[in-house]
């Protein structure tokens, strides 16, 4: 069981090479499925939300606790297809939201500039000077999107255990060393793994269950016993919010009680009453 991670530019034929990994390697391929779904639970058009992923981290602005509810719900959808295991995933900074998951295989893809001009010159009909700015440009936007919505330079190299460039090496020839290195005993997830990853998801679906009502609160989790740690005292919430919050926690699968924790070293506790019951 492993779970890896290709972060690429336009045509870079990463793409491709995710793609083809996971049809030989038969594991699931995510990419735009997983937009697709962010965008409906995060209720932006997915034209929206495409034009965002390539232009200015501002559209999130225009929303309440824009940020803090994209990166909740696109973590959360992503943590959703790394329960099952065996996944491959393109784009989207998927080695900053699976960042702290021990023995995933992150992979980083680049191309020569002149054969990205090539493509994007023959695909768009237009001169290669003209390519050779829109490419420079989506460059520096993917990187600003980095920068300032993950907090992460997506060309440092030292984000990934592998870059591989495409140039003298083939897109099969990175396939193939991908689907070679993958199977190594460093990049399976083991049982410990699986139970973190299954801890950080129940947390991440409860963080999107609770945005609304506390944006900036962390979530964490421990076989089922939830602690949300609020950023401020927990008097600054009102006795209905408090209890909202918890209901909304206990709602989700894999919840058998809640911790509320403020800044103030108060605690509310509550115990699923159904937990156990055949």
């Amino acid at each position: 069981m492993s779970i890896i991670t290709i972060s690429r530019g336009s045509y870079s034929r990463g793409k491709e090479i995710a793609e083809k990994v996971a049809e030989i390697m038969h594991y699931s391929c995510v990419s735009r499925d997983l937009l697709l779904e962010s965008s409906k639970e995060f209720d932006i058009p997915e034209v929206k939300l495409v034009r965002a992923l390539h232009d200015s981290p501002s559209i999130l602005e225009r929303f309440t606790h824009g940020k803090e509810k994209y990166l909740a719900h696109i973590r959360s959808s992503l943590l959703q297809h790394a329960q099952k295991d065996n996944l491959v995933y393109h784009g989207l900074a998927g080695q900053y939201f699976l960042s702290n998951i021990p023995h995933i295989f992150k992979v980083r893809i680049t191309a020569n500039m002149e054969d990205r001009v090539c493509e994007e010159s023959q695909r768009e009909n237009i001169s290669k000077d003209q390519a050779r700015y829109i490419l420079k440009k989506d460059d520096e936007e993917r990187r600003k999107w980095g920068l300032q919505v993950y907090g992460i330079d997506t060309w440092d190299s030292r984000l990934y255990d592998m870059v591989l460039h495409i140039g003298a090496l083939s897109v099969d020839d990175a396939v193939n060393i991908i689907c070679n290195t993958v199977q190594k005993d460093a990049f399976k997830i083991t049982a410990e793994d699986k139970k973190y990853i299954d801890n950080i998801a129940i947390a991440s679906y409860v963080q999107v269950g609770i945005i609304q009502i506390a944006s900036h609160a962390l979530v964490s989790c421990d076989e089922g016993h939830v602690t949300i740690h609020f950023p401020q005292p927990i008097s600054s919430f009102s006795n209905k919010q408090l209890d909202n919050i918890k209901a909304i926690a206990m709602k989700i699968d894999g919840v058998n009680s809640v911790t509320l924790l403020g800044a103030d070293a108060r605690q509310h506790n509550m115990v699923n009453p159904f937990h156990n019951i055949n």
